[in-house]
């Protein structure tokens, strides 16, 4: 009797266990799909965005003899600055070549430190700028730019272990200048991988990318890694949309890299102020507004004068505000201080000293988060000094947002 029904027996057990199977399966499937899609939720901001954009040409330090010594004076003076002016956060280029201003796994040494790239200064940058900062309640977000590599020889010489060095298919050569490849997943994992080293390892506050994507008159030379997306891809994308989906699937990876370590560190993109320019780089800005899991915070470079005969400033907010965006998208308006008393946008800039801070006005009228200023080296620049103090004034003066 055992015999003939062991058949129907197993059966039942193989049954049982292919039911079990397909189930864990799909389990497994909507696990990945929650994953992919998985969102974090930061802490609102409690103060409006006063920020500063600090550049790596403003930190340079090589011809300095006692580095650590200089950096810290330089540091103090930003800060005395920020505080005199009623800003909260500086916003400091951290990475500008896929290098660093801290020690890194991932990139060397920046040439900005010593005059050599990959060369130690002996002291850590960039945590000397988070330790001075947040004792004087200056928040910090560290700067990078995602690509870049070298920009017509600068740095002049690439380290031996710059990670284009040791493995130059990450990279591609545009123009004389050198990007890592939006195309190339090792180069995606590179920039995700250190974007989370700085969350992991460092008290920042935020994490933000300028908007430079890819090279700008760029050609054809993702050719080969089109044509090989084509050949795997039963209905390919155009080739406008494929460079757009690389982008989108860095910002996203970043986006998830950092928010993995758990810290209430925001991650932001400030892009072209004008909304159109940004179609020429491949940045999907319009995705990353609307949709989660891209960006915490967008700040676009409004560059404009008031009476910009190409695009004003008013127009170019306005053109940001329509956009749809997701409930916790902060919206931060970058402002040109660099532009303020010269002969830019068509000499628009001479005609009065108050543009600035009628600027900022306007995006605190219009229910902006915030606004960060471009850029640092303005407040010592002679041209800007007139609308920069006026600024000031303004800002000591008027109740903050």
């Amino acid at each position: 009797m055992f015999k003939r029904m062991l058949p129907l027996i197993l059966s039942v057990i193989f049954l049982s266990a292919a039911i079990v199977y397909v189930a864990d399966t799909d389990k497994s499937r909507e696990e990945t799909d929650q994953s992919e899609t998985q969102t974090f939720e930061i802490l609102e901001p409690t103060e409006e965005m006063r920020g500063v954009w600090v550049t790596y040409m403003t930190l340079d330090i090589e011809n300095e003899s006692d580095k650590e010594a200089a950096f810290e004076e330089k540091i103090h003076t930003i800060i005395s600055d920020m505080k005199s002016a009623d800003l909260n956060t500086m916003i400091v280029q951290v990475r500008p070549f896929c290098d660093a201003i801290y020690p890194s796994r991932y990139f060397p040494w920046s040439h900005i430190l010593t005059g050599t790239q990959g060369q130690n200064p002996g002291f850590d940058p960039l945590q000397t700028i988070i330790n001075s900062a947040h004792k004087n309640s200056i928040k910090v977000h560290a700067w990078i730019n995602p690509y870049r590599i070298s920009t017509k020889n600068t740095p002049s010489q690439l380290s031996s272990d710059h990670p284009y060095k040791k493995d130059d298919n990450i990279g591609v050569e545009v123009n004389g200048s050198i990007y890592l490849n939006p195309a190339s997943e090792k180069a995606i994992k590179l920039i995700a991988d250190g974007a989370k080293e700085l969350a992991e390892k460092y008290d920042i506050d935020g994490v933000q990318f300028d908007d430079y994507f890819y090279p700008p008159d760029c050609g054809d030379f993702d050719a080969a890694d089109y044509e090989a997306y084509c050949s795997k891809t039963d209905q390919p994308l155009t080739l406008e949309n494929f460079r757009k989906e690389n982008v989108s699937r860095m910002v996203e990876q970043v986006y998830h890299s950092i928010h993995e370590t758990g810290k209430n560190i925001v991650f932001g993109i400030s892009p072209q102020g004008n909304l159109n320019n940004n179609e020429g780089l491949y940045a999907d800005v319009i995705t990353w507004c609307k949709e989660k899991g891209y960006i915490d915070y967008i700040c676009p470079q409004i560059y404009f004068s008031l009476d910009n005969p190409a695009l004003t400033f008013e127009d170019g907010l306005k053109d940001w505000l329509k956009i749809e965006k997701h409930e916790n998208l902060a919206l931060y308006i970058g402002i040109p201080a660099y532009k303020a008393g010269t002969d830019a946008d068509s000499g628009t800039w001479l005609d009065n000293d108050d543009i600035l801070t009628t600027e900022i006005g306007i995006a605190r009228e219009m229910k902006t988060d915030g606004f960060i200023l471009y850029s640092y080296d303005s407040f010592h620049n002679e041209d800007n000094e007139a609308e920069v103090q006026n600024v000031i004034r303004y800002l000591t003066s008027s109740p903050t947002q």
